[in-house]
């Protein structure tokens, strides 16, 4: 992909941890290798290429939305942890499981953009072109070096399915087989989820119980009732940032017929139901800690909860009028807010259920 930037491609500013002020981020024409990794970290942070030349490595990052990634890293982590020390694992499976989820993740990024083109719903005038370069709108790529890309990424998928599955058994083949079908199905016709209302549903399984229960398995070869506890917390806020962004586009998705759970609700009651998600992942930890389906430092998690503070007033409001100073992913908002609080309480819940794992506190 040799496209030069489009002209839709205007360089956004970095957001802070408070999603406030930002800095601009400019790569020279011939940059360091320091300038290169401050540009990749700058589009890896806002799904934005930074001011001046963007390399294929810049390029790869915006077009494949590797922004959001570290959700799905997040869940596999989990995984991992709650199995490094159980019996059966093979850190060779849980490493491979790891790459094939975030694979599925870069896999299922491509294929709605391609789908949602498709179809009409993605246009110059819809979020997905605003917030950041449209990988085909925008010219960064077309259409048939995009399919190429959905193939080729669902391909390796498929190899590492094949030899997980060899080694583990045919219930890595259903988490796999499950996955791609949520994944197509969330935004291919003929069920496309997202529009009938059950997108959130999709993704509350997806980041649950397929990627946590599947990564651990593979790593395994075994499922305790305990893991699919364990996977619910965090499925939450990840459900809580799809509800946020579907929220921030009611105005875009009502016309179209697009009948997401919040267009359904209504602004008030969807942010009134993003916000019970995520008060719901605290009280669902503490829960699974009780139950013994996660180990007591996972309590840890429950450090981000200044963070809500910092999400509650924006998740209980109207939006700005107009796109705030040095706002990085207009005229998302909601979901940024949403993303914020996930990111961070994903990042302390790691560390506590790795710290556990480092000290043998088990949960069962």
């Amino acid at each position: 992909m040799t496209a030069s930037p489009p002209p839709t491609a205007q360089p956004h500013q970095r957001p802070d941890r408070r999603a406030g002020e930002a800095v601009v981020v400019t790569v020279p024409e011939h940059p360091t290798l320091r300038q290169r990794a401050n540009g990749w970290l700058y589009a890896a942070v806002t799904t934005n290429p930074p001011r001046g030349r963007v390399d294929a490595v810049t390029r790869w990052i915006v077009l494949t939305r590797a922004a959001v990634l570290p959700m799905t890293l997040v869940a596999g982590l989990l995984a991992g942890l709650l199995a490094v020390r159980e019996p059966g694992f093979v850190t060779g499976w849980f490493l491979l499981a790891l790459l094939g989820i975030v694979l599925a993740h870069v896999a299922n990024n491509v294929m709605n953009d391609l789908f949602d083109t498709e179809v009409g719903q993605d246009t110059d005038a819809y979020p997905r072109a605003q917030y950041a370069p449209h990988p085909i709108l925008s010219g960064i790529t077309t259409r048939g070096r995009l399919t190429a890309i959905a193939v080729g990424v669902n391909l390796v998928d498929l190899v590492i399915l094949i030899v997980l599955t060899a080694a583990r058994g045919p219930w890595v083949l259903a988490f796999g087989v499950g996955g791609f079908a949520l994944s197509a199905a969330y935004t291919a016709p003929p069920l496309r989820l997202k529009k009938r209302g059950l997108g959130e549903l999709d993704v509350l399984l997806t980041w649950g119980p397929l990627m946590v229960g599947g990564t651990y398995y593979a790593a395994t070869g075994h499922l305790p009732w305990q893991v699919w506890v364990a996977s619910l917390p965090y499925a939450l806020l990840c459900t809580a940032v799809l509800m946020g962004k579907h929220t921030d586009k009611i105005p875009f998705d009502e016309p179209l017929a697009i009948r997401t759970v919040p267009v359904l609700l209504g602004r008030e009651r969807a942010l009134l139901v993003t916000r019970g998600l995520i008060i719901g992942y605290y009280v669902l930890l503490v829960v699974a800690v009780g139950v013994q389906a996660l180990p007591w430092p996972a309590l840890l998690g429950l450090a981000a909860l200044p963070v809500v503070r910092t999400v509650w007033r924006p998740l209980s409001a109207p939006p700005p009028a107009s796109k705030p100073r040095g706002f990085p992913v207009w005229p998302l908002w909601y979901a940024a807010w949403a993303f914020l609080h996930t990111r961070n309480a994903g990042a302390v819940l790691v560390v506590g259920v790795a710290l556990a794992a480092i000290f043998d506190v088990t949960a069962f």
